[in-house]
């Protein structure tokens, strides 16, 4: 059975005011507990569309050469210099959010 974003956020709001365990709550109000826990955890962990990076992950520029990765509106430009270990970090902050 296919429920609405209303008839999801209904059976939220009465899950998280019973103070049940969303497994339990969904078996005693004949929902798929599966399908509810995973209502329960995109409520929970809104993705992300920006990561703020430390200061001491990316060097001050040498020049002006530089990496862009486009995803939709999204635009990042990352340097050419960085090392193989900078890089890394940067592009596995990258993949949390994309």
């Amino acid at each position: 059975m296919r429920y609405s974003e209303e008839e999801k956020k209904m059976w939220l709001d009465d899950w998280q005011q019973s103070g049940k365990k969303a497994w339990s709550y969904a078996k005693e109000n004949g929902l798929n507990p599966q399908t509810f826990v995973k209502w329960t955890k995109a409520k929970e962990e809104p993705k992300q569309s920006f990561v703020e990076l430390p200061l001491q992950v990316l060097p001050t520029p040498q020049y002006s050469q530089e990496i862009l990765i486009e995803k939709g509106d999204v635009k990042i430009h990352i340097p050419v210099f960085l090392s193989s270990v900078e890089l890394q970090t940067v592009l596995e902050s990258i993949g949390r959010v994309l």
